[in-house]
């Protein structure tokens, strides 16, 4: 029996669940992105708001490029089951701030109209980093994309994220609606400033007059969310569904600790996240560069030795002592580069994550944290390898890390082909790696050709490009190429 409102009554008992009345709930909330992470931290702060009398905050939720959110959640009227795991065991929370999901295949009108509606206060947005269409080493609009480009060349009927918020803000507009703003939760430092200049150079492409108007008036707020939450199995469902006593066709698998910072900066209102833990801070940047350079940088570091040397989890990566002892040494040079925020200690923070990587309850994969490198690395290593450098420090660790991605990329494409790499510039890293061959030296040279990634003065570095051919050189001769 299918998990709904209908079968609410058939939970198991022990099962926490909202008590709210879920037909009094307003939409004042559409996300773009729907997937396990959102569910994992804004949903669920914002289920706590509801359960508090915030009535006009309910969730649409969509999907931007398929129908499996939608198709698996619309039969439950939104509802899904989180399970909070540690090595404890598990508990079980079933959440109801999202009141419909919209499907990402086909037209986006629905989408549109959602987030033009006059109830609709926030959209926020969860599609990693290359779900903005951005230059991976400039971080702006990348209007080279083929998908930016035929949102432009018809913008009423967009399909990207960009494309997207500037029509629903355009039919505001000439409704006279106050804009709603727009709050990116992605893994990108200072988020809502990068978000803020690529829907205005968008908007500004379509209509200057537009454009200005949404850079004077529409709030882009930065955010930092930290919370692992894996990718959902079979398995896990088959598990959701024997602890509740009904079938969810999209529970959410995560660990205790979470966390969201956000800069105060709502226009039309908000939730009140605090009821469920968040933070309201003006240090959103501080935040994020030290989520991003020790928990995502260290994530990218064991996940490429973690590919190379065979081991499927983040846990089963931090019980190999090579993997765990590279991942402290890395710790030890990132943490300098951080200027961190008020009241946290990043050695407390690191140290926290140690734990939290070797949680064996959450099988975060190794290959989803791989994929998408190109456009994870210049945030989450080599900003860091960058500041150790203007210093005059070493940074042995961070070079093996840079080095462990460039094996791992060139072996899965020698293997497997330019379509075995999850990756938004598989096509030009094959291109490179096809140049080197299997010369480590010229592999290392050749990809750090790429300036996307490594901009212009990496490459520029003899000192920072010998140590990776010989780190490359290293990892070749033990897993070969």
């Amino acid at each position: 029996m299918r998990l709904s409102e209908e079968n609410l009554a058939r939970l198991k008992p022990g099962i926490t669940r909202f008590a709210y009345d879920r037909s009094k709930i307003v939409p004042g909330i559409v996300h773009l992105g729907i997937g396990a992470f959102h569910r994992a931290h804004e949903a669920l702060y914002t289920d706590a708001a509801l359960a508090a009398g915030d009535k006009e905050w309910g969730i649409i939720g969509a999907g931007l490029v398929s129908a499996t959110m939608s198709e698996a959640l619309t039969p439950q009227n939104g509802l899904y089951a989180m399970a909070i795991s540690d090595p404890a065991g598990e508990r079980y929370q079933v959440v109801g701030s999202v009141l419909k999901v919209l499907s990402g295949v086909g037209s986006k009108e629905p989408l549109v109209a959602a987030m033009a509606a006059a109830s609709t206060r926030i959209v926020s947005v969860t599609v990693t980093e290359k779900g903005y269409h951005l230059h991976s080493a400039t971080r702006e609009l990348n209007f080279d994309s083929p998908a930016i480009a035929t949102d432009l060349a018809d913008p009423a009927h967009p399909q990207t994220v960009p494309g997207l918020i500037v029509e629903a803000l355009r039919r505001r507009r000439a409704a006279g609606l106050a804009p709603f703003t727009v709050l990116s939760c992605d893994n990108l430092p200072g988020n809502g400033e990068v978000v803020r200049r690529a829907v205005t150079a968008f908007a500004c492409k379509v209509d200057a007059d537009l454009g200005a108007w949404i850079g004077a008036n529409v709030a882009f707020p930065s955010t930092m969310v930290d919370r692992i939450t894996p990718a959902t199995t079979d398995q896990d469902k088959a598990r959701v569904a024997a602890a509740i006593g009904l079938d969810d066709a999209a529970p959410v698998v995560t660990e205790p600790f979470s966390q969201w910072v956000i800069e105060d900066n709502f226009p039309l209102g908000r939730p009140r996240w605090e009821l469920g833990g968040a933070i309201f801070s003006n240090e959103i940047e501080a935040w994020e560069q030290m989520k991003l350079r020790c928990l995502n940088g260290a994530h990218s570091t064991l996940s490429y030795m973690g590919q190379l040397l065979g081991l499927e989890t983040v846990a089963e990566a931090m019980g190999s002592s090579r993997v765990a002892e590279l991942v402290q040494n890395l710790w030890k040079e990132i943490i300098p580069t951080l200027k961190a925020p008020s009241g946290s200690d990043p050695y407390e923070y690191v140290k926290a994550l140690d734990a939290r990587f070797r949680n064996p309850a959450i099988r975060h994969r190794t290959a989803q944290i791989a994929m998408d490198g190109s456009q994870k690395l210049p945030q989450r290593l080599l900003a860091p390898l960058r500041k150790r450098i203007e210093a005059g420090q070493a940074s042995p660790h961070i070079e093996t890390a840079v080095a462990a991605w460039m094996l791992y990329v060139s072996k899965t494409i020698l293997q497997g082909g330019a379509s075995a790499l999850k990756d938004p510039l598989a096509d030009a890293i094959a291109t490179k790696v096809a140049e080197a061959g299997t010369d480590p030296k010229a592999l290392v040279s050749s990809l750090l050709s790429l300036s996307a990634i490594f901009d212009t003065d990496l490459p520029a570095n003899a000192t920072l490009r010998s140590h990776l051919e010989a780190r490359v050189a290293e990892f070749a001769a033990e897993f070969g190429l």
